[in-house]
């Protein structure tokens, strides 16, 4: 069973006993986290897909633990000017397992 929920206004593909990243939430490592926002569901008899979101749908998952992915680099750079700049970013992340998909 898969869904696609949204989590801190962005757009994330769920599989049942699956673990993903999320962007950063504010929750205990261990707790349990409710997604209410469910904007696809596919089960094997058939898809529904919500219009934005799926009426009494959920998907209920368990916080694993937190942590920063790898360094994003912009580099800015105009020829002939010795114009050059560099700058990084680490996004912060939780990661959930999937406990269940109701529809």
């Amino acid at each position: 069973m898969r869904a696609i929920i949204e989590a801190s206004r962005t757009q994330v593909a769920v599989e049942l006993d699956a673990r993903c990243k999320i962007p950063r939430i504010d929750a205990d490592v261990g707790k349990e986290v409710i997604f209410d926002k469910v904007l696809f569901v596919s089960s094997a008899d058939s898809p529904v897909v919500g219009k934005p979101y799926i009426d009494g749908a959920s998907v209920t998952a368990e916080v694993v633990g937190h942590g920063r992915l790898d360094k994003v680099k912009v580099f800015k750079f105009k020829r002939r000017v010795k114009y050059r700049r560099l700058k990084g970013h680490r996004q912060d992340y939780t990661e959930i397992l999937v406990k269940k998909i109701s529809p």
